[in-house]
């Protein structure tokens, strides 16, 4: 996962590799902010991420340093509601006495 080192203000920002992260080799890659407030992402950081146009990633902050991730395709609650689908309404008696008997005749009737 590549990390984007965001320099405080009045330090010099990085530029290549060297800087250690949790034990890591990780390489820093310079971009400049347009004037609309965008970030472009490197080519490289893209292909390794498998972004395309329109492709959503997120921002994580961790103390100084701002984590960028792909979102997932699915989200949490996406996957929730696969894995916990909706209960089917409850029935009356009386609604399933009358479904059992139109599938018996159904199931049973003379050709």
């Amino acid at each position: 996962m590549p990390v984007i080192d965001l320099p405080r203000q009045g330090n010099k920002p990085h530029s290549g590799s060297g800087t250690a992260h949790a034990g890591r080799e990780v390489e820093t890659i310079e971009t400049k902010i347009t004037s609309q407030g965008q970030i472009p992402v490197p080519a490289r950081i893209q292909r390794k991420l498998g972004l395309a146009p329109g492709s959503k990633i997120e921002w994580c902050e961790r103390g100084d340093e701002v984590v960028i991730r792909r979102v997932s395709a699915y989200t949490s609650k996406d996957i929730h509601e696969a894995v916990f689908a909706k209960k089917p309404r409850q029935r009356t008696v009386q609604e399933m006495d009358k479904c059992i008997r139109r599938h018996f005749r159904r199931q049973h009737a003379r050709r």
